[in-house]
């Protein structure tokens, strides 16, 4: 949409049929992310959250990567001379975006991983609900190659969605690895080749699309949410996640729903959505 274009310099936004594609726009840096593009992509975040004009966010990456991680020229040696309150604020916007706003986005995301996906871009990966990589994509760890543990919340990201043993293999020994291998390992949701990758991510959003974005919302955050709970946590959060769906669910999706299935047997539920 013309609202977004060129408004920023690292990061190019545009709205097709209710999907916004997010692209981090560096290709001559592989999409490192610097701190221009941190700030960029918090700004970017925000404002898509309030445009009603879209409903789901991909989140993908110019040329043939997705992103090399961290940019450590400018996030690593620049900062190096300066303030530590410099290299604090530095950090914090990073962490903004990449995931206190994009874990609990009130949006579902989809992570496109056309490319390269190295490092620190593990954790916005992650942060996204879903994700769907080209066969040809190329992931890695790279940090124990230039001398330090991964960092930002790479290891929580790991940890959090591919097997022990997987995960401290590729993060000791630095190798890298396909979309085949990181769908097999669970790290995306499956990968297809990079020709069909556009494609297949639009199938995608187009079933969210359909949902009730309110219960949809409720839905993945009581998932996040319920990994960090005890049980009896869970049960008190989730039921009031329940309620409040339903309090702030306008189009009354539950009432629609359950007349379609009991009254007017027009929908399986187990196999359908509710007529919107």
């Amino acid at each position: 949409m013309a609202q977004y274009e060129g408004r920023w310099k690292t990061v190019k936004v545009s709205v097709e049929d209710s999907i916004a594609w997010v692209t981090l726009n560096r290709p001559e840096k592989r999409n490192a992310m610097n701190p221009t593009l941190n700030t960029e992509m918090r700004e970017v975040l925000e404002e898509i959250e309030l445009d009603e004009a879209a409903q789901v966010l991909v989140l993908t990456g110019a040329g043939d990567s997705w992103s090399a991680g961290m940019d450590l020229k400018e996030y690593f040696r620049e900062t190096d001379a300066k303030p530590e309150i410099f290299e604090l604020r530095v950090r914090r916007d990073a962490c903004d975006w990449q995931w206190k706003i994009l874990r609990m986005y009130s949006k579902p995301t989809i992570a496109m991983v056309n490319g390269w996906c190295f490092g620190g871009a593990f954790t916005p990966l992650v942060a996204c609900d879903l994700a769907i990589a080209a066969n040809e994509a190329v992931f890695g760890l790279s940090e124990i190659n230039w001398g330090i543990p991964p960092g930002n919340l790479v290891s929580k990201a790991m940890a959090d969605t591919v097997g022990h043993r997987q995960a401290l293999y590729y993060i000791m020994t630095g190798e890298t690895f396909t979309g085949v291998e990181a769908a097999a390992m669970g790290l995306v949701n499956k990968s297809v080749p990079r020709d069909q990758l556009r494609a297949a991510t639009i199938e995608l959003a187009q079933k969210l699309l359909v949902k009730n974005p309110v219960p949809l919302r409720a839905a993945k955050h009581g998932f996040k949410r319920c990994r960090e709970l005890t049980w009896e946590q869970n049960e008190d959060y989730l039921y009031a996640k329940v309620d409040q769906a339903r309090q702030r669910d306008r189009e009354g999706g539950r009432e629609k729903g359950l007349k379609q299935f009991l009254d007017e047997k027009s929908i399986k539920p187990g196999l359908q959505t509710y007529k919107r």
